[in-house]
């Protein structure tokens, strides 16, 4: 009884320990590995599929292919086409079957010798490289050429084809209905022109400059709308009210007051025909500017309203004299040479 006892123990131990060792030997990963086809043409494709099967808690990295840089390169000129994605195929509760496939072509005829596609695989605390059971091979073949029954020629030269009209006649259709339609638009805007007394040049002549005292008034009536000494800004309000003056002058009377100082500008206003008020008016004008640019015056309200108006009526008192018909000259007479 007691060695019936004792061989019934030995084989509960023997059971589990065989259960633990088959269940070890279950969990670390398979790896397969295929080439379809394993024989191509030069150019043709090729699928080189590599199957993991594994438990999910398991990491599997699959390899990165990367082409040769030279022929001195170790691994084989194989190009890399395609990368498919990952396929994941589930087997069992905790079992699943990684799929991978890389779609490669070769360009040279040979044999070559792939060996057995790894991976590696991490669990863990182990990190190891598995590899598949069999090593792969892709045969490269050309096309037989026989020289004994196929004569080999050059390459033909190019040959030069007769000119025929109808390769152009679309794009002539177009070019003369296009000159047709330009010299329609050119009549009609002649004749619109002829009508209301202009030639077709005018489009082309430049506009007419803007007078300064025009120019002038705009600019006062900007700065004035900016209230800048009233913000304080004195220095800059009569910045521009000189600047403004002293562009006047330039284009009313070709005097290059930009350029020139206060003083300057006096002795230019003696040659020129102007109201004495009027070249009073301007050169207190200037004289304020400067004492508030150069010596930091501050001036009073009142004489800021002052000198905005000062310069505002003499841009008016001295701009051009539009030419108006004198109303004493005779008008002609529709009735004379009536019956």
């Amino acid at each position: 009884m007691k060695h019936t006892t004792r061989y019934i123990t030995l084989a509960g131990v023997l059971a589990v320990a065989s259960a633990v060792w088959c269940s070890a030997q279950s969990v670390v990963p398979r790896v397969r590995a295929t080439i379809e086809p394993d024989t191509v043409m030069i150019g043709d494709r090729a699928v080189l599929t590599i199957e993991v099967e594994k438990d999910k808690v398991q990491t599997i990295v699959f390899p990165q292919y990367v082409a040769p840089q030279s022929k001195r390169d170790s691994l084989p000129p194989i190009e890399l086409v395609r990368e498919l994605p990952t396929d994941t195929v589930q087997i069992a509760a905790r079992r699943e079957v990684l799929r991978k496939r890389f779609e490669v072509a070769v360009f040279d005829e040979g044999i070559y010798a792939l060996g057995r596609p790894q991976v590696l695989y991490a669990d863990k605390n182990i990190i190891d490289t598995l590899r598949a059971d069999d090593s792969l091979h892709l045969v490269v073949t050309t096309f037989a050429i026989d020289s004994t029954s196929h004569a080999i020629f050059d390459l033909k030269p190019q040959k030069t084809l007769r000119f025929r009209f109808g390769e152009v006649s679309g794009y002539l259709s177009v070019a003369v209905a296009v000159a047709l339609l330009l010299v329609l638009v050119v009549w009609l805007a002649v004749r619109y022109l002829h009508r209301r007394g202009r030639h077709i040049s005018d489009l082309f002549r430049p506009a007419p400059p803007v007078p300064a005292h025009i120019v002038a008034i705009e600019a006062l009536e900007q700065l004035h709308d900016q209230k800048l000494w009233q913000a304080g800004k004195h220095k800059q309000y009569y910045s521009s009210l000189s600047d403004i003056l002293r562009t006047y002058l330039d284009g009313r009377y070709g005097v290059g007051a930009m350029e020139m100082t206060t003083d300057e500008i006096v002795e230019a206003l003696r040659l020129l025909d102007l109201p004495q008020k009027s070249a009073f008016d301007l050169v207190a004008v200037l004289r304020d500017a400067d004492l508030v640019k150069f010596a930091k015056a501050t001036p009073e309200a009142s004489d800021n309203e002052s000198c905005y108006h000062k310069a505002y009526y003499f841009v008016e008192e001295t701009k051009p004299v539009e030419e108006t018909p004198d109303d004493d000259e005779p008008t002609p007479n529709r009735e004379e040479g009536k019956l």
